[in-house]
């Protein structure tokens, strides 16, 4: 093990982290699963520094790092959903966003080979939305259960984002795969 290990070793760890804030969320202990939450976005973000700071970036990172994400994500959907604090049908627009990409992203590998998939912007305006929305539902259980208004807001503002964030997607690489076909 060397130092250029760190990002993912933090990545990992991350992914650790999912299960104790899936539990603490349901036994509606949202004060330790927002400090969770929290300490799994500090290390993303320390993870991503230490890789391009000092140039630690490898292809294991690259998934790892993503998978972090998404599996925090995606339990904290579902686990809200099944409590009940967000709707179900918003935890299928999510999922639907991301196995659309996936599919996509495999029928372009088999079709045209190897693709360098790199986040969109609105991607990650999208994970922020849904990060913001987590958090939210979270603060809001916790100290505000009569502020509904804001969790409706942030539901929309995550529906806009998939929509425009699962577009682009199917456009760039509809655009791509357009060039790759016209080359060959």
């Amino acid at each position: 093990m060397t130092l250029r290990d760190i990002p993912n070793l933090i990545s990992i760890a991350r992914i650790f982290l999912v299960l104790p804030v899936m539990w603490a969320m349901l036994q509606f202990d949202f004060g330790l699963a927002l400090i969770l939450f929290a300490v799994a976005g500090v290390s993303d973000g320390l993870d991503g520094f230490l890789a391009k700071h000092f140039q630690w970036q490898s292809r294991l990172g690259s998934i790892l790092d993503p998978i972090a994400d998404k599996l925090l994500l995606v339990v904290s959907f579902a686990t809200l959903s099944y409590l009940g604090l967000l709707p179900w049908w918003l935890f299928a627009v999510v999922i639907g966003r991301d196995v659309i990409i996936v599919i996509g992203a495999l029928a372009y590998h088999y079709a045209f080979g190897e693709y360098e998939l790199k986040p969109l912007w609105s991607s990650k305006i999208n994970t922020l939305m849904q990060i913001l929305l987590v958090l939210t539902v979270m603060i809001q259980t916790q100290w505000f259960p009569e502020h509904h208004a804001v969790t409706t807001v942030g539901i929309w503002l995550v529906v806009a984002s998939v929509i425009n964030s699962g577009s682009e997607y199917i456009l760039v690489w509809g655009m791509n795969a357009w060039r790759q076909r016209k080359h060959r």
